[in-house]
């Protein structure tokens, strides 16, 4: 097994969601809608298949878009 690959860091997951690493780390300070795993006392790593619930959570259709 390749648990190495299995966790990302917090640039690492940034990237695989194509946003910053502050928005990943105001996540994590406004309640963590994206999951994460506390390594230690301070490492952060984010587990490559909740990245993709994440994602697959978030699939809008172009009707449910709302422009306010």
């Amino acid at each position: 097994m390749q648990f190495q690959s299995q966790l990302l860091s917090t640039p690492q997951a940034a990237k695989f969601l194509n946003v910053s690493i502050a928005f990943l780390e105001r996540d994590r300070w406004a309640g963590a809608k994206i999951p994460f795993v506390k390594v230690g006392s301070r490492a952060v790593r984010y587990r490559l298949q909740d990245l993709q619930n994440y994602i697959d959570q978030h699939v809008q259709s172009g009707s449910e878009v709302r422009h306010d």
